[in-house]
């Protein structure tokens, strides 16, 4: 899907949570390095941990990454979304000795309805690394989280 489609129609509101869906550029799997995938965390947890969001959930697979959020009132959607690539692309390009770009320009996102299951979904996100086999137990998967733990 293109860029342009996928702005069409954004909306963003402080205090709703967003599913969130972000891949790198040319599907690359850069989070199969184990500090490129805790770069992103860490990114997240500063997100997090300035108020912009209130992380809910999320998993880093090799190459995207979903991300269950309350968007915070600091700023919008797209302000978020731009920070956590470039400083996360930033990091990742130091750690692995490269310069380029890391992610794809678009991303995907869906505010969810009030009586959404936000569990439920959260369940959906986590389980993402059972549903293409890269483990049989997501105990063993070292990239997700979610608040209900």
């Amino acid at each position: 899907m293109s860029y342009n489609k996928l702005r069409k129609g954004r909306f963003s509101e402080a205090s709703r949570v967003y599913f969130v869906t972000t891949v790198t550029h040319e599907r690359c799997k850069y989070f199969l390095n184990l500090y490129s995938a805790r770069i992103v965390i860490q990114v997240m947890k500063q997100l997090n941990d300035t108020n912009y969001v209130n992380s809910l959930s999320w998993v880093v697979m090799p190459d995207h990454l979903h991300w269950l959020f309350q968007l915070g009132d600091r700023s919008p959607l797209s302000v978020v979304m731009k920070q956590m690539k470039a400083t996360s692309a930033r990091r990742i390009n130091q750690e692995l000795n490269r310069q380029g770009q890391v992610w794809q320009r678009s991303y995907y996102d869906r505010g969810l309805r009030d009586d959404e299951n936000i569990k439920q979904l959260s369940r959906y996100i986590i389980a993402n690394p059972l549903r293409a086999g890269l483990v049989e137990d997501i105990g063993v998967y070292p990239h997700w989280d979610a608040v209900w733990l």
